[in-house]
């Protein structure tokens, strides 16, 4: 079954551009377009995407405000910020209402696609400045004490990879190691730090 995709974006050349990009792609379709946050929450809760591409800088109701009422009415969807904003805050408070992975839009197309498999697939990804951006964010707000006394060479070097800003396909290839294969890794490294997330680990990780 092919990933139904959803985007959220108010530049009408953008919005097009992304549609026709997914409904290139293998195992993913565009199944709607919205050019403001009133017009997705009308509709998407009849839709029921599987992931949705949301910008921030929308008319009216934000894409961060959209997350969050979106995540209410559709809890299994899968929101992926695509905006051109790297601010600490924005990126955090994105986060914070329900956005799963977050990327800029200069991300190449390949990537966007591979990033909509990722997030469907449970992963969180995110561009690599933005995944630093994160890590010092959360550095600020909270201090963990690192438990990795019982994390394996091969744990450590995903969690490196991991900090770099490394997305779980490009860390199966930098392993030489299959993508189910990084998933297991992930959550035994997820058990071992007592962290439920990517950038829990992360944040964790770097206390060192």
């Amino acid at each position: 079954m092919p990933i139904n995709v959803s985007i959220i974006e108010d530049d009408n050349r953008i919005r097009e551009s992304l549609a026709i990009l997914i409904d290139g792609g293998e195992n993913v379709r565009c199944i709607s377009t919205h050019p403001t946050a009133e017009d997705a929450l009308k509709h998407l809760p009849l839709k029921k995407p599987d992931v949705v591409l949301m910008d921030i800088n929308l008319p009216g109701i934000s894409g961060i405000e959209c997350a969050r009422k979106l995540k209410g009415l559709l809890p299994k969807v899968q929101i992926l910020m695509l905006t051109m904003y790297e601010d600490n805050d924005l990126v955090f408070q994105a986060l914070m209402a329900g956005a799963s992975g977050y990327l800029v839009k200069r991300t190449s197309p390949a990537d966007i696609l591979d990033a909509i498999k990722e997030v469907h697939s449970g992963a969180s990804p995110m561009s690599g400045k933005i995944a630093r951006t994160v890590v010092e964010y959360f550095q600020k707000l909270q201090n963990f004490s690192p438990q990795q006394e019982h994390l394996s060479p091969r744990e450590k070097e995903i969690l490196d990879l991991l900090v770099k800003g490394y997305r779980y396909k490009e860390i199966a290839d930098a392993l030489s190691i299959g993508f189910e294969t990084v998933r297991s890794h992930l959550k035994n490294i997820y058990e071992k730090l007592h962290v439920h997330s990517r950038t829990e680990a992360v944040v964790k990780y770097l206390q060192k």
